[in-house]
């Protein structure tokens, strides 16, 4: 059974998706979404279900979690709306309650780990050596000033807690 939660508008408003009342269902963004095409994501199911304070069945679905960021839902909505802001604070929500899909931990891990989503890989540092480059990429894994900068922007955040849990 489905229990509304009608506080659910005022928290995604304040992580950043007021707009969410603005959709009116044409149903342009789920018409459009290359993920929609190739999953089971459907824009306009998510945006509703958000509007009618369904908390729990967001936050605990997969299709939470298929939307690319790609924007061509924001690019064809006609009343303009925000769509992967949404998406991006219904994500926010999820993982602030300990909801996050196994790869999206990783890659968060990766990203605080090493200050790269992908850490370099033994044969890209030989391959790099082999065409005279230095064996790590002149990023935040070459400058441990860089990283410690981003170390604290990631503690300031609170992203380095999605890593610990």
């Amino acid at each position: 059974m489905v229990t509304p939660n009608p506080d659910f508008a005022k928290e995604i408003a304040a992580a950043g998706g007021e707009e969410v009342k603005m959709c009116f269902q044409c149903g342009t963004c789920t018409a459009g979404c290359p993920s929609g095409r190739r999953t089971s994501y459907r824009v306009r199911k998510l945006m509703r279900m958000a509007q009618l304070g369904m908390k729990e069945e967001i936050i605990n679905s997969d299709e939470l979690w298929e939307c690319s960021t790609c924007y061509t839902c924001v690019e064809r909505c006609p009343r303009q709306v925000p769509i992967v802001d949404i998406v991006i604070a219904l994500r926010n929500i999820a993982v602030a309650e300990g909801h996050i899909k196994a790869n999206h931990k990783g890659t968060a891990t990766n990203f605080s780990k090493y200050g790269h989503t992908v850490p370099v890989q033994d044969k890209i540092s030989e391959l790099r050596k082999q065409l005279g480059l230095p064996e790590v990429p002149p990023t935040v894994l070459a400058n441990s000033s860089a990283k410690a900068d981003l170390d604290k922007i990631l503690t300031a955040t609170g992203f380095d807690k999605i890593t610990k849990e």
